[in-house]
């Protein structure tokens, strides 16, 4: 499995989607004095999660 880490900003889509208050607050506590968007965030977050999937599918 690979690890989480903080991305820089990639070229995105916009793309609309509601989130949990509380899950708002604590992705900005965790990016806050880093370069990285909410965004950002959120698309690494997608994709290790996708890749965990993944492998889970192939065991």
């Amino acid at each position: 499995m690979r690890k989480f880490k903080i991305p820089s900003v990639p070229p995105t889509m916009n793309k609309c989607i509601r989130f949990p208050n509380d899950v708002v607050e604590e992705v900005e506590n965790a990016i806050s004095g880093k370069q990285c968007t909410f965004s950002a965030f959120v698309i690494e977050a997608v994709r290790v999660a996708l890749e965990n999937l993944k492998e889970e599918e192939s065991v």
